[in-house]
């Protein structure tokens, strides 16, 4: 699982191997070795990739099958930063979140 996530999320990003293989300080040949299931990186190395692709590193090894958005560590960090706020902030925010969704059914209704 780990090998065909690395390949699937570089190759969503439009990086090939010697460009990703830059973002963590090896060769490009040791990432199509990941990429193939060849070698297996250390847990050092899996951290290095999944940061490079701003992924968690439990979604790159295929423990998590997480919608887009929360495989995306900004948005968790943001959700983390949500549960800090006072329950009327977090109430607000989840209104804005529901009156979006709404809008966008409505809109894929009428098309």
């Amino acid at each position: 699982m780990f090998a065909l996530r690395l390949l699937q999320l570089r190759k969503e990003r439009g990086w090939s191997q010697p460009e990703l293989a830059k973002k963590i300080g090896t060769s490009g040949q040791i990432v199509g070795r990941y990429e193939r299931g060849d070698m297996t990186p250390s847990i050092e190395v899996a951290k290095k990739l999944a940061d490079a692709l701003d992924v968690t590193l439990d979604f790159l090894s295929g423990g998590s099958e997480l919608p887009e958005a929360f495989r995306d560590k900004k948005m968790i960090e943001r959700w983390a930063a949500v549960e800090e706020l006072p329950e009327k902030e977090r109430e607000a925010i989840s209104l804005l979140i529901d009156s979006v969704i709404a809008k966008q059914k409505l809109r894929a209704m009428v098309a």
